[in-house]
């Protein structure tokens, strides 16, 4: 497991997209005028050049029970999770510009209070969190990487399943949603390994599951979801 006290890179290797089509002036809008106010600080290293833990009971004001959602797509289940939740302080990770101003102008629409935005690489945030701040983590229809040699940069691989079981408490949730048959095998596999006790697998969503624009389109095409649940052990 990554040691806190070890030294981090300056760099990582980072795979995907972070900017897609022109934002609307409404997006525009909502990344100058609400992201400041809604990300953590202390996550980038112009913030915390020596990459000092943060505090996550400053991000909600009080010591409420922390999740993490990574790469929240356009943010649907990120803002239901929230008004679902409401003594919950959620952070969503997502490097991809355009899906984080989707998601400024849900929250700015829902009025949720209880949501923080962190618009990089996860590996970031979790770097600087401490040893076992999130109750839950979910990670719902990532990119599938298709590719056999592109296998190593899914998000279920040792370089962050196991920065994710260290900031994670003993008993937590890790929630994982896809479509793809491979990335289950893959899942199933990687994550165990990192630390985690699969407790759930199927077809059935849960309880209080909403289904995404990702889950839509995989419907659409004909793929089946799979729904997975781990615990940190």
């Amino acid at each position: 497991m990554t040691d806190p006290e070890t030294p981090q890179p300056e760099w990582r290797n980072f795979y995907g997209r972070r900017h897609g089509k022109t934002l609307r002036p409404s997006q525009k809008t909502y990344l100058s005028e609400d992201l400041e106010t809604l990300r953590p600080l202390g996550v980038t290293r112009e913030d915390n050049p020596e990459r000092q833990p943060i505090d996550p009971a400053a991000i909600f004001g009080d010591d409420r029970p922390v999740w993490l959602e990574v790469g929240f797509g356009g943010g649907e289940h990120l803002v239901h999770m929230a008004a679902r939740y409401p003594a919950v302080g959620i952070i969503g990770c997502e490097p991809f510009i355009n899906g984080v101003a989707m998601l400024l102008g849900k929250i700015r629409e829902a009025g949720a209070t209880n949501l923080a935005v962190h618009p990089g690489d996860a590996r970031d945030l979790m770097e600087v969190l401490p040893e076992g701040a999130v109750a839950r983590a979910f990670l719902n229809y990532p990119d599938p990487w298709p590719k056999r040699r592109h296998h190593r940069r899914r998000f279920v691989t040792a370089e962050h399943l196991l920065p994710l079981a260290r900031v994670m408490a003993k008993g937590a949730e890790f929630r994982v949603a896809t479509d793809i048959p491979d990335y289950v095998r893959q899942t199933l596999k990687e994550v165990p390994r990192a630390g985690f006790a699969l407790v759930r697998q199927g077809d059935v969503p849960w309880d209080d599951w909403i289904s995404t624009r990702y889950e839509q389109k995989a419907l659409r095409e004909g793929r089946a979801p799979h729904y997975l649940t781990f615990v940190r052990g």
